[in-house]
């Protein structure tokens, strides 16, 4: 008889006569089974091992996907009967109307490390909730009395959307831009303390002091570099080595190391009347005087993104400058004035009429060939003819980039901290877009020496030509007659700007220009909202660590209580070859001896002892 003992946590105990073994169970059987068992063994410690390993690599490529499957995700209709969605509100009051954006997002986590997964909410129709309204708010500054009722079709809309329930721990802000920053103080302080006396009347949204307020051009511009980089998921945390990294000084702590995140990107953005540059700064910068380093200090913009404060992981240093003047339109307009001022003293010194009439009109060399323009200044009329010359239009537009000799400046001679070209990269917008596909039809990665080709054919292009081809729909379906004469114009002042201005090399190739990103116009309002509920997270972070403090050990606890699954499995498993190859040797021993009492005897028993058969 065999018996076998495993002291084990679980201790067993079992025991088998060989006389008890069916007689069909021969050698060969028995080492199939052997076998056998071994091979379940080992397919069974096999699959564990994929099944926690496939467990990790979902979860860190769904983690890699996040941003990407958002892209489908994000149309999906709002489930408003989600009592885990929490719900934000933001009014952009521009300058000519005024627009209500509503953001939802789940629970946070828990992990300090994550920012709130914010996304525009979307109506049964899986349109984005957005409302619009004319004029600007700036309209109602001599009459302050009647903005909260102007303002409140918006926030009716919004509390249709919102579920009653959440009304009270929905925030909203309502921030006031560009309309409003030309008023007096005075005017604006009257139009907000309305609005914070009679919003909280009518509606129950969360609504303080600080949830009403003009915002300036550089808190502007932060929140659209915010919100651009996190639709891009540039502040989620990486591991991959794909992935582009940058080394970062983090702002306030220069005696600690360096740390390593995603590279972020930049953003250009030229309208019609401004151009706007903004990008982080990961490296302490320094300043060739102090007078730089006093206007550096309105330049750049340090914040945390982060709820928790002492984590500097979600530390950023951004540079945003505006330049009033250097829209598309602004700059025509500065063109055009300059044209008619220097032309009428050439006439008046040299006695000619260049320009004052129709059959003498001035060559202009930012129009396409033949294109006939009209300037009106001073109620004088100077008549334009375009010759198409892109190359001499960009020299004409150099002087208006009024550069200056000083190192580490830009347009106007504004400071403007150094940029490693090779490892940065930057999304262009409006006008930069525009004009590279609207008519260029090259919209997307951008590429300095097609888009020079491409603009200097257009401009030696016939305005005949251009006029027939417009007839037939060749160019982008919102592209107009405006579009087509000045594209000339504005293809070359959007490479000055870029190269000359921003001094970015020729050969820089990592500028991409969108109107969308992810299919979706992403507006400054996002990266507010994103930074104003900054500290939201620290509420569901302590009511997850009030429910159990070991939820690091949970996590910690499934792949230790996997380790200790497999270990024990092991033991089973070589418990098991060793009971089988006992079992081989008596099988041997017994087919050596001729009588069955040998073997007992040779194993220490008396004849007397030997039970009989079950």
């Amino acid at each position: 008889r065999l018996s076998i003992s495993c002291l084990l946590p679980a201790s067993w105990h079992f025991s088998i006569s060989p006389v008890g073994c069916p007689r069909i169970l021969n050698t060969t059987l028995r080492q199939i089974v052997g076998i056998g068992l071994l091979a379940a063994a080992v397919s069974v410690l096999y699959y564990s091992l994929l099944v926690i390993r496939h467990k990790y690599s979902r979860a860190s490529r769904d983690k890699r996907f996040h941003r990407y499957l958002a892209r489908v995700t994000d149309t999906e209709a709002t489930d408003t009967n989600n009592p885990n969605l929490n719900y934000g509100i933001v009014v952009d009051c521009g300058s000519s109307g005024s627009r209500i954006f509503v953001y939802c997002w789940p629970r946070h986590n828990g992990n300090p490390h994550d920012l709130l997964d914010i996304k525009q909410m979307r109506d049964k129709n899986r349109k984005p909730v957005v409302m619009k309204i004319k004029p600007g708010i700036s309209e109602f500054a001599s009459s302050p009395e009647k903005v909260s009722d102007y303002i409140s079709p918006l926030l009716s809309f919004a509390a249709e959307h919102v579920p009653r329930a959440k009304h009270k721990e929905t925030p909203l802000y309502i921030l006031c831009t560009a309309g409003m920053r030309i008023l007096p103080e005075s005017q604006q302080k009257a139009i907000l303390e309305d609005l914070l006396t009679d919003i909280p009347v009518h509606f129950d949204f969360l609504f303080s002091d600080s949830h009403a307020e003009v915002i300036s051009g550089k808190q502007e511009g932060v929140y659209a570099w915010i919100g651009i980089n996190f639709v891009l998921g540039r502040f989620e945390h990486t591991e991959d080595e794909d992935e582009a990294i940058v080394e970062v000084h983090v702002p306030g702590s220069e005696n600690k190391e360096a740390i390593f995140r995603k590279r972020t990107v930049g953003i250009l953005d030229m309208g019609g009347v401004s151009t706007q540059i903004a990008y982080e700064v990961p490296k302490t910068v320094s300043f060739a005087s102090s007078q730089q380093e006093e206007v550096a200090k309105n330049l750049l913009a340090e914040f945390n993104l982060g709820c928790d404060a002492h984590q500097t992981e979600h530390v950023y240093r951004v540079y945003v400058a505006t330049f009033l003047g250097f829209g598309g339109n602004a700059a025509r307009q500065r063109y055009e004035a300059s044209l008619f001022s220097s032309t009428a003293l050439q006439n008046r010194l040299l006695g000619k009429q260049t320009g004052m009439t129709s059959d003498s009109p001035y060559l202009d060399p930012c129009l396409p060939l033949d294109a006939q323009d009209e300037i009106q200044q001073k109620g004088q009329t100077m008549y334009l003819r375009g010759t198409g010359d892109f190359s001499l239009c960009r020299e004409l537009l150099q002087p208006f980039m009024n550069k200056t000799n000083e190192t580490q400046t830009s347009l106007n001679g504004v400071y403007q901290p150094s940029l490693h070209f090779q490892n940065s990269e930057f999304y262009g917008f409006s006008e930069f877009y525009y004009c590279t596909e609207d008519v260029l039809r090259m919209g997307g990665d951008y590429n300095a020496a097609k888009f020079t080709k491409a603009a200097k054919d257009y401009c030696a292009t016939k305005w005949s030509v251009l006029r027939e081809r417009f007839d037939r729909g060749l160019y982008a379906s919102h592209a107009d007659l405006h579009r087509l004469k000045y594209q000339c114009f504005k293809s070359a002042w959007m490479y000055e700007v870029f190269h000359s201005g921003f001094s970015f090399p020729v050969s820089y190739s990592n500028l991409k220009t969108a109107l969308q990103v992810y299919d979706k116009e992403v507006q400054w309002t996002l990266g507010a909202i994103l930074y104003r509920t900054r500290f939201l997270p620290l509420r569901d972070i302590q009511q997850e660590n009030f429910r159990g403090t070991h939820s690091h050990w949970r996590s910690f606890s499934f792949v230790y209580n996997h380790y200790l699954f497999s270990a024990c499995f092991l033991v089973v498993l070589l418990s098991i070859l060793l009971y089988l190859l006992r079992l081989r040797r008596i099988h041997r021993r017994m087919l050596r001896n001729s009588s069955s009492p040998s073997l007992w005897i040779e194993e220490g028993l008396s004849p007397q002892k030997i039970p009989g058969p079950l």
